[in-house]
């Protein structure tokens, strides 16, 4: 690990705290008129994703941890793992889906993401800002059914249940934010 001072801290650098893992979310140095400076910064909890406010003085020492990240592609699920493949080195890695949570949901085989690793640990997952899913079930369009800002519930081929417009039909390719969970666009 790296010991830096709370002076050099930066939107989205990791640190490991006495709390745990987290991310840096905000921070921002004090200079009062009396006494000594201080770092007022913003936490999130790598594990838990719940926020800490927490100050520290100036030039403290915190340990930066260091996260690796590398482009996997997601092969197949094998009952409770996900089995992911290095696409540098081709090794394979069994990751548990409870790790995951819902990021599961925007997945098909072949996809790629970079997943996030601290130690053997895995903490985290990037998907693209958008994924194409085909839309495994839901009502038929009627004709004329065009009423503006009217939605019905779809289930995406990976189990996904999402709100889509009334022209939407089974077999099409929908495009869904994954940050959101919403429908964007028929592609």
């Amino acid at each position: 690990m790296v010991s830096l001072s709370t002076n050099d801290l930066k939107n989205g650098m990791a640190l490991q705290l006495s709390e745990g893992l987290f991310t840096v979310i905000e921070f921002q140095h004090v200079k009062p008129g009396k006494g000594g400076a201080f770092v007022r910064t913003k936490l999130k909890n790598v594990r838990t994703k719940g926020v800490l406010e927490k100050t520290f003085r100036a030039d403290e020492k915190v340990e930066q941890a260091l996260i690796d990240k590398s482009q996997m592609q997601y092969l197949y699920r094998d009952g409770n793992q996900i089995v992911f493949m290095d696409n540098d080195t081709y090794d394979q890695l069994s990751v548990d889906v409870d790790s995951l949570s819902e990021v599961t949901s925007y997945l098909k085989e072949g996809d790629s993401v970079s997943l996030q690793r601290y130690g053997t640990e895995i903490i985290g997952v990037e998907l693209p800002a958008a994924v194409d899913l085909i839309v495994a079930d839901t009502e038929p369009g009627i004709q004329g059914d065009r009423v503006s800002g009217a939605k019905k519930p779809a289930t995406l081929e990976t189990g996904l249940i999402i709100q889509v417009p009334l022209f939407v039909n089974p077999g099409d390719k929908v495009k869904v934010d994954t940050r959101s969970g919403e429908y964007l666009t028929r592609s």
